[in-house]
């Protein structure tokens, strides 16, 4: 496929908030590939120089500016002006290997079934797997007629979307900011009858940025779950999301601040409440057994290793 054409199918939107360094790295490898897709960059209001940088040293790749920070939801921002088909997505710190996107284009085309695909993803210069893969690549759900493992989540900083499947859904949550906010999307296409595959043959590179506060992650984690299931889940898995983010608050100490804003979130998640049908619930509950089985997650975790993002810019 020659590069023209691949440059009118498919395009990369990295997000990014306060890393000019690590996204200049990123930028040059993303410019490297021999694909040439369109670049957009989602600036989730930084105030160091990365806006400047990028528009000083990389003037083919498009900025959108948030004008605040927005979390994983700046990714709809950016995806708005995405004139492709498909929509790979990275953050400041992967970056997509030469010839994957080339792939993705191939396998979208292929299996019009298909609305994600999660690509391998390898950390460091050692490219060790990333744990999360390996729970992908023995998803229960089989492959079936589809080109890799069938999954019920992703990982939103590396992973293809159908644009067009990307906007049907929404695109990320600004309410949930980060945290597992991935979980809702993939309950929104598999409920639209798309499915989500796990890909080797696609890989994108993750050198962990430094900067991250594990303490408010785990905290964010928690009560996005719990709103997540209120939005999309029986009422019984949302009451024990619920008992299980409030537990995870209290042993962290944040209990009154953090469990308040949990429960005045309880009313707007009610108010858009849409239960998934019972076939994306057979699914989650196959995937949940078989990972519990092997210690992937325990029995009591609101985690879900069969899903969930690299790290989005906060």
């Amino acid at each position: 496929m020659e590069n023209k054409t691949l440059a009118r199918r498919i395009s990369v939107v990295v997000l990014t908030h306060n890393r000019a360094d690590e996204l200049s790295a990123t930028l040059t490898r993303l410019l490297a590939l021999p694909e040439r897709p369109p670049i957009y960059v989602a600036d989730n209001a930084s105030t160091d120089n990365t806006v400047a940088l990028v528009k000083t040293l990389f003037p083919t790749v498009r900025v959108i500016e948030c004008g605040e920070n927005l979390g994983a939801a700046g990714r709809n921002r950016a995806a708005a002006f995405v004139g492709t088909d498909y929509v790979a997505f990275c953050d400041d710190d992967t970056w997509w290997e030469p010839g994957s996107l080339e792939r993705a284009v191939q396998l979208l085309d292929a299996w019009p079934n298909v609305g994600v695909l999660s690509a391998r993803v390898v950390v460091g210069e050692n490219q060790a797997l990333d744990p999360t893969c390996a729970v992908m690549r023995a998803s229960p759900l089989g492959s079936n007629g589809l080109p890799g493992p069938a999954l019920i989540g992703y990982m939103a900083g590396a992973c293809v979307f159908r644009t067009s499947l990307f906007r049907e859904v929404g695109g990320y949550e600004p309410r949930l900011f980060v945290g597992g906010e991935e979980e809702l999307v993939a309950l929104d296409v598999l409920a639209a009858n798309r499915s989500i595959v796990y890909c080797e043959q696609l890989t994108v590179h993750h050198h962990p940025s430094p900067a991250r506060d594990s303490r408010l992650r785990r905290r964010t984690l928690a009560r996005n779950a719990a709103w997540i299931a209120w939005l999309r889940l029986p009422w019984l898995q949302a009451c024990r999301a619920t008992l299980r983010a409030l537990d995870m608050l209290a042993r962290e100490g944040n209990l009154m601040r953090d469990g308040a804003a949990l429960m005045r979130g309880l009313a707007w998640a009610l108010s858009h409440r849409r239960v998934v049908p019972v076939n994306v619930l057979h699914l989650r509950a196959r995937v949940h057994a078989a990972e519990r089985s092997i210690g992937a997650i325990p029995a009591d975790s609101h985690q879900k290793p069969s899903g969930g993002e690299i790290d989005a810019r906060t």
